[in-house]
């Protein structure tokens, strides 16, 4: 099960498909240029260089993507098809953790990560310690600017909100916010996917739990104790929550992402209902980044504008996520309809996000607290 650590969400702003070829203008370098250091598609001479270097490489190393991940069994199968190139996935249960460990200790070897797909502090720990290849994908423009790194280390793909996920089988009495979740009728059922100062989504619901109970992105502590009291009444369950502690009836209640909830438990359990608590809600998006040491470096840029292509985008979408460019794939008419009316309903009103200061004190409490909760 993949667990990461994930940062600020911005909302998508909508801007037209002939901005996002602003600057691509043709070159003549594709033939003698040196793909670790291209920043665009124009250093190939446009996209279909690209796709002829990528090809000659013919291999593309990715690191802990389940297949049932955000759907990216189908893009990966997708990608290959389309381009001849194979996929090589490594540690598909791995954190964001260990993709910026093997990016450090496979450097030089043929199999090292080409591509990472992290949290926002990983990124950015990444970028400060030069792990990252700029690169602005041909649709740069569709993606915010509060959504990217401005030379292009980094950039948000996919995302969604906390939620809620039980199941009705078991669980008589719905549960819809994280006060809910205090009833002693939960006792032994609630879990979150991983430990919060490595686990993505859980940190996540940290945050959520802190805006249901007087926090705010400032002050992520009251999310601690809500999850001390959570444990002390007994309904917390300390393991890793997913698809198999569902299928084992370890843990009825799952606090994890909307569109992990959906794509990866309700399409295998039936009775499984989604909430987005109604007294916390926290959004978020995993973010796109090539690594500087890839093996394979102009695959890894292929796969990015492929990720970024309405191809791309849409596949995220039918993998019940938000993609980043989805305001874009609307205005054009080009988003799966059915794929956009099946996501989960989300919270009326404008939704916020912390800041990246905020998020690295908000890190440090976690980290420095969370042993009261699991003892």
């Amino acid at each position: 099960m993949k667990i990461r650590l994930r940062a600020a969400l911005t909302s998508a702003a909508a801007l037209t498909v002939g901005a996002a070829f602003a600057g691509i203008a043709p070159s003549t370098a594709g033939a003698s240029v040196n793909p670790s250091t291209a920043t665009s598609a124009a250093a190939f001479g446009g996209l279909s260089g690209l796709v002829k270097a990528a090809k000659k490489e013919g291999t593309l190393n990715v690191i802990t993507l389940p297949a049932d991940w955000a759907n990216y069994g189908n893009i990966i199968k997708d990608f290959s098809a389309k381009y001849g190139i194979k996929v090589n996935s490594e540690n598909p249960d791995g954190t964001s953790a260990d993709e910026l460990e093997a990016v450090t200790t496979e450097k030089g070897q043929s199999r090292a990560p080409d591509v990472l797909d992290v949290g926002p502090s990983f990124a950015l720990t990444a970028a400060s310690e030069k792990l990252l290849a700029p690169y602005k994908v041909q649709s740069w423009n569709e993606i915010p600017s509060t959504a990217k790194a401005s030379n292009g280390d980094w950039f948000d793909d996919y995302g969604g909100f906390v939620a809620i996920g039980y199941n009705s089988k078991v669980v008589k009495d719905p549960p819809t916010s994280f006060a809910d979740l205090l009833k002693p009728e939960y006792k032994n059922e609630v879990a979150l996917n991983g430990n919060p100062t490595q686990a993505g989504a859980a940190f996540a619901a940290v945050y959520a739990a802190a805006l249901a109970n007087g926090g705010s992105f400032s002050n992520i502590e009251p999310g601690v104790k809500y999850f001390q009291k959570l444990a002390a009444a007994g309904n917390f369950v300390p393991v890793t929550g997913g698809p198999s502690t569902v299928e084992s009836g370890q843990t009825p209640i799952l606090i994890w992402w909307d569109y992990l909830e959906e794509s990866e438990v309700a399409k295998t359990f039936p009775g499984w209902k989604v909430v987005i608590p109604s007294d916390g809600h926290y959004a978020s998006y995993y973010v796109q980044a090539i690594s500087a040491s890839a093996p394979d470096p102009a695959a890894a840029r292929l796969w990015e504008e492929y990720l970024y292509s309405t191809t791309g985008q849409n596949l995220w979408l039918q993998g019940s996520a938000r993609p980043i460019e989805l305001a874009s794939l609307q205005k054009d008419g080009t988003a799966n309809k059915a794929a956009l009316n099946a996501l989960p309903a989300a919270p009326k009103g404008t939704v916020s996000f912390p800041t990246q200061s905020e998020l690295t004190a908000a890190e440090t409490v976690v980290t420095q607290n969370w042993s009261s909760v699991t003892g």
